[in-house]
């Protein structure tokens, strides 16, 4: 199983850098300049790393050497065949699509006895890519931070995978990154990609369906009084927050790792047969009685050992803090049947995921909300017997809980057909809907997330 780091092992000092002279600081090279790339420089440069070399494309190489002129420690260089020849400890902050190719051109460049690393959502790939083309003498320790560039990485989930390399390389690779604040988990290539899988294969499917859904009935679900305040919140929140980045940042993981393929198809099977249930609950009291007995079945699958847990999410009252807007319409206490939640339950536990064991060793922030959202519904009997009353016999909810199983089959079935420019195009058709309330929903989103996260730091420091 991954190991989790120590406490000591988990903070280091961010100064870490000024305990070594110029001279005999490891020069570190970055092969990607994206947000990640961009984002890893900016920490490394902060935290007293004064020999730091970048790429990104050719094409890119003037723009990129103005940007970073005058910023302490960066020295912009040509290509990766410059990175790799200068540099101790190399990162590969390249899409998972391109890993093979970018490796194979630049690999062979690598300095003697170098230190590489890849900065991939999906290890296999990059696994490949290393064994393949990678001088043998060349050591590798890989990493991934388990959050997005906007989020500070501080306290947050960073893997750390020693896969062929000494104790003192990964020890080193440890003092470089210090200056992140992050906590390091470490595993193996393979554990990183079913874990991640675990983790967010069917978060991101559940969100992506939701927003799909909603531009394909041209609606902001927020401003019309229907869907609004506590879950509903941090439901829109999150699903904007994931529309807002880039569309690679999601697909790598689903096109590329098996694990995640096969946990997006149960999540679209689950959706399709709760929403089937639902259309003959009404009229058939059998199938009422089967479509309860599955959720709470669930619900007891997932949640039912984690009853004496403090909760992840806030209160609602809370949560409506942190609302889009004014709603053009009269607020409703409408229920609704949560299709979104009971679908993803009902996947964890036909595939016997257990999250909560993924919860302290490697969650993402979105991956955290999301089950604090679901963990929210099953463990309130008021509300799940709600949801469940009204997905059976309340019919206002029912052409967006169409619309929401049209998508996920949709975003299943491009997943299974491996194209990554089906998957942009699908992304960005719904970005583009959403893209005028990113803005907004960032900084609330950002909010939100940040009241969570401490009202979690001081539970456990009470704890």
């Amino acid at each position: 199983m991954p190991k989790k780091a120590s406490a000591t092992d988990s903070f280091l000092p961010a100064n870490m850098a000024n305990l070594a002279t110029l001279e005999t600081q490891p020069t570190i090279g970055l092969i990607g300049m994206g947000a990640m790339g961009r984002m890893y420089a900016k920490y490394l440069s902060q935290g007293g790393w004064a020999k730091i070399n970048v790429c990104d494309l050719p094409t890119k190489y003037e723009a990129l050497k103005a940007e970073y002129e005058g910023v302490s420690g960066i020295v912009v260089l040509k290509d990766g065949h410059a990175v790799s020849r200068s540099s101790d400890f190399i990162m590969y902050a390249v899409e998972a699509e391109f890993i093979e190719r970018v490796v194979a051109e630049y690999g062979p460049s690598t300095k003697l006895n170098a230190i590489v690393s890849g900065q991939t959502s999906v290890k296999a790939p990059e696994k490949a890519a290393f064994e393949k083309h990678l001088p043998a003498d060349t050591e590798i320790v890989s990493c991934h931070s388990l959050h997005g560039p906007s989020v500070s990485p501080v306290g947050q989930p960073l893997v750390l995978i020693r896969h062929r390399a000494s104790v003192e390389s990964l020890n080193l690779v440890e003092k470089i990154l210090s200056c992140f604040g992050s906590r390091y988990v470490y595993m193996s290539y393979d554990e990183h990609d079913l874990v991640t899988a675990n983790t967010q294969a069917v978060t991101h499917a559940a969100f992506l369906s939701m927003g799909t859904a909603w531009a394909s009935i041209q609606t902001y679900p927020w401003e019309h009084g229907l869907y609004v305040g506590g879950i509903e919140t941090a439901k829109v929140n999150i699903m904007l927050r994931i529309y807002s980045n880039k569309w690679h940042v999601y697909a790598g993981l689903a096109i590329l790792n098996p694990s995640a393929k096969i946990q997006i198809d149960q999540f679209a099977a689950s959706a399709t047969a709760l929403f089937t249930m639902m259309l003959g609950g009404d009229a058939s009291p059998e199938t009422e009685n089967k479509f309860r007995e599955r959720i709470e079945w669930a619900g007891r699958t997932v949640f039912g050992a984690e009853k004496t847990r403090t909760p992840i999410l806030l209160s609602s009252d809370v949560l409506d803090r942190f609302s889009l807007g004014t709603p053009t319409g009269n607020k409703t206490d409408n229920a609704n049947s949560h299709l979104s939640l009971l679908a993803m339950v009902d996947c964890w536990a036909h595939l016997n995921i257990q999250p909560f064991e993924h919860l302290l060793l490697a969650a993402t922030p979105i991956f955290r909300l999301f089950l604090g959202v679901a963990e929210h519904l099953f463990r309130s009997p008021t509300l799940l017997q709600s949801a469940i009353h009204s997905a059976l016999h309340d019919t206002w909810h029912r052409q967006d809980d169409l619309e929401f199983v049209v998508a996920a089959r949709g975003w299943s079935q491009c997943v299974s057909f491996g194209s990554f420019e089906l998957y942009r195009r699908r992304f960005d058709e719904t970005r583009a809907f959403f893209e005028s309330r990113f803005e907004e929903a960032g900084v609330m989103g950002g909010e939100m997330i940040k009241a969570i996260m401490e009202s979690e730091k001081l539970r456990e420091e009470k704890s």
